[in-house]
């Protein structure tokens, strides 16, 4: 079992972690655009690296937010029942990214299996981490240990609505 305190140190990272690899792998890509593409093309089945991608990008993150939330419900602060449904939530979202990674989008066809798998993924995931992320922010608020963490997931909620307003605007 990983330790607590490692479990924290992943969480904290992942979200650079995801950023690197992001902007990594979307700079080998000289067509895409942050602004009008989706981060799902990135590991799309056409992708030239999309193994890389779904993997570093999607499959390994997905499984630290998880990890994050496990970690979470056996810290003694969150063992209450409030706390069920955003770290359920926290667990999912994670579950979820990292099965939008095994399953690469199809734009060519999006009525394929992998396509709806990938997107149920993606939006799962995305709709989980909304209720993780406003939910848990009022959570952390009670206990002194974990105040300094309300801030900075607040900045991460509203930084992946405004990114997908971002994209949505260019389409």
């Amino acid at each position: 079992m990983i330790a607590q305190r490692k479990i924290g140190l992943i969480a904290v990272f992942t979200p650079l972690w995801f950023l690197v690899i992001y902007l990594a792998m979307s700079g080998m890509r000289p067509e895409y655009s942050h602004l009008t593409k989706a981060i799902s093309e990135l590991g799309s089945l056409d992708a030239p690296h999309k193994w890389v991608w779904n993997t570093l990008g999607y499959i390994l993150p997905g499984l630290a937010v998880a990890l994050l939330g496990t970690g979470l419900r056996r810290e003694s602060s969150f063992a209450g029942r409030e706390a069920r449904v955003p770290l359920a939530a926290l667990v999912a979202s994670g579950i979820l990214m990292s099965l939008s990674g095994v399953f690469p989008g199809d734009f060519e066809n999006r009525t394929s299996a992998t396509m709806i798998l990938h997107a149920a993924g993606s939006i799962g995931s995305f709709v989980a981490f909304l209720v993780a992320g406003f939910w848990l922010p009022n959570l952390f608020r009670k206990h002194e240990q974990w105040r300094w963490t309300v801030w900075p997931s607040l900045v991460l909620v509203v930084g992946s609505i405004v990114t997908g307003f971002l994209r949505t605007r260019g389409e």
